[in-house]
């Protein structure tokens, strides 16, 4: 049989481990196309080796419940699954069986990392640290980005752009060797999906150039940013009613659940949000028009509009679970009613 009739499905999935999961993949030969997720099988796997099972009955099943092309691969597809016990059920690790969906939420988020060279991030010489932070901001030039990264910040681009992923932009960020995606779309799921699987994407592609990425919020101490995943959302009511008296409601919403927040957006968030380099400390809660250093900020376009449109959540940590941030957001605009 011809290599041409066989098709790569990789399919994907979040692990058991803790305090937050990590991606695991394998592929699947079929020799059919699929054209949804209804085309696509249940399979499984070994939990045992992923902290989803003991070895004394290890079996779990992958639930498909994504589909994106993948132009990385000859006839390549990838397939992002949800983890079932092995009687159908959702697995305890399994957080998205857990998120409502909701076609008017609208959610993006801006992923953050570190590109790493061995221990250290791109950029940084073996001994010491480049110079301070400033220029690397949507930095252009070998002094401020250096060679290789762009080249393989636009690969990921455009595979995710080929799988059907909304990037809505890319920029080199305030930290020497840092670099964000934005990911936009409609549907409480979708975006985490979309999230997922980018990130994915990220990893896989930094394997051929021998680089790491460093999703960990603060992975360099002192004077230098750290990495966040900020959250802008909107619904249905913020974007065609909204008013100050609902905005107000719902900010107080947000600071009432601040905790709760607080412990759905990351671990080790208390080491980014120290009320320096853009963020407000982890125990405080405000909200601030165009503030970087503000909880929540408010866009200028926002309040001219009529306290309409969207906001953005700045909380939220570079590692974290994107269905647990938007599962979070979920839960506190439905408290406001």
């Amino acid at each position: 049989m011809s290599s041409d009739s066989k098709y790569k499905l990789e399919y994907v999935w979040l692990d058991g481990y803790l305090p937050e999961p990590n991606l695991r993949s394998k592929t699947k030969l079929t020799d059919k196309a699929p054209k949804t997720v209804a085309d696509l099988e249940l399979w499984g796997f070994d939990g045992s080796s992923t902290q989803q099972a003991e070895g004394s009955s290890s079996d779990c099943i992958l639930k498909p419940v994504a589909l994106y092309p993948d132009s990385s691969r000859k006839n390549g597809f990838l397939v992002m699954c949800e983890v079932l016990l092995p009687d159908g059920t959702p697995h305890p690790s399994n957080f998205r069986a857990t998120i409502e969906d909701e076609a008017d939420l609208w959610i993006g988020l801006e992923q953050e990392y570190f590109l790493m060279e061995g221990t250290r991030p791109l950029g940084f010489p073996a001994d010491g640290f480049p110079g301070p932070q400033g220029e690397y901001y949507c930095g252009v030039g070998y002094k401020n980005v250096g060679d290789i990264a762009r080249q393989f910040v636009e690969e990921h681009l455009d595979l995710c752009l080929d799988a059907g992923i909304n990037h809505e932009g890319i920029n080199a960020e305030v930290a020497k060797g840092q670099w964000e995606f934005q990911v936009f779309a409609k549907g409480a799921k979708k975006v985490c999906d979309d999230v997922w699987m980018a990130r994915y994407i990220l990893f896989r592609a930094a394997e051929k150039y021998g680089l790491g990425v460093e999703l960990h919020c603060k992975p360099v101490k002192g004077d230098w940013n750290g990495s966040g995943m900020h959250c802008n959302f909107s619904t249905a009511h913020m974007r065609d009613v909204g008013g100050e008296e609902y905005f107000k409601k719902l900010m107080d919403a947000f600071e009432k659940y601040a905790n709760e927040h607080i412990a759905a957006y990351g671990p080790d968030n208390h080491l980014r949000l120290t009320g320096l380099h853009e963020t407000q400390s982890i125990d405080k809660f405000n909200w601030g028009v165009a503030n970087r250093g503000a909880s929540i900020r408010v866009p200028h376009a926002f309040v001219k509009n009529g306290y309409k449109g969207y906001l953005e959540d700045r909380r939220p940590n570079s590692q974290a679970d994107p269905y647990k941030i938007v599962s979070r957001v979920q839960k506190t605009i439905k408290s406001v009613g």
